[in-house]
């Protein structure tokens, strides 16, 4: 068994727009592969493990799981590890930590929404929440359509505004401009992203803030019910994820994401469109990462070697 660490996968020096590349390569594998839904357990509060199971399509031979927690007080809060399988043979190939793969294969999907329904005229985002989930969107996006300029709203909250742009100080392909309310920053850009992972309250009760063609990609889910009931579009990365929703009735219309991309359902069909994005996060989108850089460590990882009974009879 390998053991691959955040920096040994950080080493590798895989791109963002590598990343976006394969997410697009997982949503086309989502119809082949065995996705059972999330089971999350709650110690305590509002704390939670998560599992995340996945059997990718036989072609690969790889089953994985990633466990994901999030623990108020931990530093950080929120971390995640992944188990990789042969399928063929249950050999347990690899322990990889998740975190980078969590976070950049975030802000790949969510960047790929992006590029999927956003208006044609769009040019100007917003941001609110600037973690390290914004950081990864925002570089995914820049790297992947580096000929693009991009001019960023964020929402000021302590430092954090000013701790994104240094971030982001050496790229060329976007400005940002600092709002105080985020009744401006919505009502200023044509793609919203919230990247914050708790709100009671609606973000923006204003309806009529939300411009003419906009898209909202709530990469947590949190605060944008409203929009649920008025938006022309919502879409999803997995119906079983979205359909507990209270509003899922009364969506005007529905799809997941990976029938559009694949030309089964309509995405955007105008510029007046008002659609919003719902991505959850896909156990595929983690295995096949995990598969894939495996691939590329396999002869480098430190390996661990478990001793395993030979014998029908053992006790």
């Amino acid at each position: 068994m390998k053991i691959i660490s955040k920096n040994q996968i950080k080493d590798l020096h895989i791109t963002p727009s590598i990343c976006v590349d394969w997410v697009k390569e997982s949503f086309s594998l989502k119809e082949k592969a065995q996705l059972p839904a999330k089971i999350s357990v709650h110690p305590q509060g509002n704390d939670f493990f998560t599992s995340m199971p996945c059997l990718l399509p036989p072609e690969f031979s790889r089953f994985g799981i990633k466990i994901v927690h999030r623990i108020t007080g931990g530093i950080p809060a929120l971390g995640s590890d992944i188990l990789l399988y042969n399928s063929l043979t249950g050999e347990l190939l690899a322990m990889l930590d998740g975190d980078w793969i969590t976070t950049m294969r975030t802000g790949a999907v969510a960047t790929l929404a992006i590029q999927t329904l956003r208006a044609s005229y769009s040019s100007t985002y917003g941001f609110i929440g600037l973690g390290n989930t914004a950081r990864a969107t925002m570089l995914c996006l820049l790297d992947s359509q580096k000929e693009i300029f991009h001019t960023v709203y964020l929402l000021k909250y302590k430092d954090q505004a000013d701790l994104f742009i240094e971030r982001f100080n050496n790229y060329r392909n976007v400005q940002f401009i600092v709002v105080d309310t985020i009744e401006e920053l919505i009502s200023q850009s044509d793609t919203i992203v919230s990247c914050i992972t708790d709100a009671k309250d609606l973000l923006c009760p204003q309806d009529e803030l939300f411009k003419e063609g906009c898209l909202v990609v709530p990469i947590h889910t949190r605060g944008f019910q409203n929009c649920d009931l008025f938006f022309d579009k919502i879409y999803g990365d997995d119906t079983e994820h979205v359909k507990g929703f209270r509003y899922f009735s009364k969506f005007k219309q529905y799809a997941e994401l990976k029938d559009v991309l694949s030309g089964k359902a309509a995405g955007r069909e105008n510029d007046k469109e008002k659609i919003l994005s719902y991505n959850i996060g896909l156990g595929l989108h983690d295995i096949l990462f995990a598969s894939k850089i495996y691939d590329m460590l396999s002869e480098k990882a430190k390996d661990i070697k478990i001793q395993k009974e030979t014998s029908k009879f053992w006790i």
